[in-house]
């Protein structure tokens, strides 16, 4: 099957919604609420669906965000002090891999973050 994609948007859910939406918005997330339920996030014309509704899958539930440059990224992770402001927030920090290098985040839901750059 060969076909031109547009975009890929998960939908992911939130132990506290309210508390979600904070996070999110505090990453440089815009939001657009589409229900009382349910809000879009996105940011550089990538971005998921957060749901009020919280199951096992999210339990498992991974996003990659794919960024220009990791250790960038990894410093203005370190000045929002997220796991200060969000219970069970935990960042990891950066590791090499042969394919680039990445580094994590958990949301205040559990839902992990890989945040990586693939080698040039």
């Amino acid at each position: 099957m060969e076909h031109k994609s547009i975009s890929i948007k998960p939908f992911i859910g939130a132990k506290n919604f309210e508390l979600s939406r904070n996070f999110y918005r505090d990453l440089g997330f815009k939001e657009s609420i589409l229900f009382p339920n349910m809000s879009y996030f996105k940011t550089d014309g990538l971005g998921f669906y957060l749901q009020d509704t919280y199951q096992e899958w999210v339990d498992n539930s991974m996003i990659f965000l794919e960024v220009e440059d990791v250790g960038y990224y990894w410093k203005e992770l370190l000045a929002l002090d997220l796991t200060s402001r969000y219970m069970g927030v935990k960042l990891t920090p950066i590791r090499e891999f042969d394919w680039g290098k990445e580094c994590y985040l958990h949301d205040p839901s559990g839902i992990l973050w890989h945040i990586g750059e693939f080698l040039k």
